[in-house]
């Protein structure tokens, strides 16, 4: 078995209906893990199911509303047994701080916080029992610079850094890693419909490769954060922007 390869173990990756979250699924698949997609659209996590069954993987959709505390529950017991956690569930709020509406800012934490603390606090109890276990959270390069008009959905990923750090503290000694991984621009459907293809290439400028990523490519490093290849990582973020945090 090779140190990236995943026979055998049960990924969990929250809103892989579509981008980031599907791409991971893909792989995962790919490299052996029986994969649980979750979102709200039975439509797209049939087109990645498809897709995985095509690559002779083995995946099954859990439907989940991660706005609501029940449907989390449901989905942790759904999912029974998982050895790895993608918290990659995420709303994506643009506004100024004068313009910032209440709804939109509780709905961000509610999925971006919210969700992946009690869906982890839910899952973790297993991953205990078993000795074992790799969290990896999804984060973005905005968490850690100034980008106007993104305060409160980058608030809510520095909350999910501060997290992985913590977790990483208190789950280490029971064989559980806690990682995270901070995309740059990406090119997903949310980015794209928050961002238009102007926004996303004067974004993606900045950046020292002056390009978007490709959620495969973003993928690739949470699939690495996932398996054994990152093995002596634990409480890292590791930022995947094309340099634009480096320089």
């Amino acid at each position: 078995m090779t140190t990236t390869d995943l026979t055998g173990r049960t990924a969990l990756v929250t809103g892989s209906t579509a981008g980031i979250g599907a791409a991971t699924a893909t792989l995962l698949a790919r490299r052996g893990a029986t994969v649980l997609v979750t979102g709200r659209n039975r439509e797209r996590a049939a087109a990645v199911l498809d897709a995985i069954a095509a690559a002779n993987g083995s995946a099954r959709f859990v439907p989940a509303d991660l706005g609501d505390l029940a449907s989390i529950s449901s989905l942790a017991v759904e999912a029974g047994p998982v050895d790895i956690l993608v918290n990659n569930a995420a709303t994506f709020p643009g506004g100024a701080l004068v313009d910032q509406d209440v709804d939109s800012y509780e709905t961000a934490f509610d999925l971006n916080v919210r969700a992946p603390y009690f869906l982890t606090a839910a899952i973790v109890p297993g991953m205990i029992e078993r000795g074992r276990g790799s969290i990896v959270n999804v984060s973005t390069m905005a968490a850690r610079i100034g980008m106007a008009g993104l305060s409160t959905y980058s608030a809510t990923k520095a909350a999910i850094e501060s997290l992985t750090r913590t977790w990483a503290v208190e789950l280490g000694a029971a064989g559980i890693r806690v990682n995270a991984v901070a995309p740059g621009p990406t090119r997903t459907d949310m980015v794209m419909a928050a961002m238009g293809e102007e926004g996303a290439a004067m974004v993606a400028g900045t950046t020292i490769l002056g390009r978007l990523a490709t959620p495969e490519e973003i993928a690739e490093v949470i699939g690495f954060l996932a398996s054994d290849a990152s093995s002596y990582l634990t409480g890292a973020t590791i930022a995947a922007d094309a340099g634009r945090t480096a320089a």
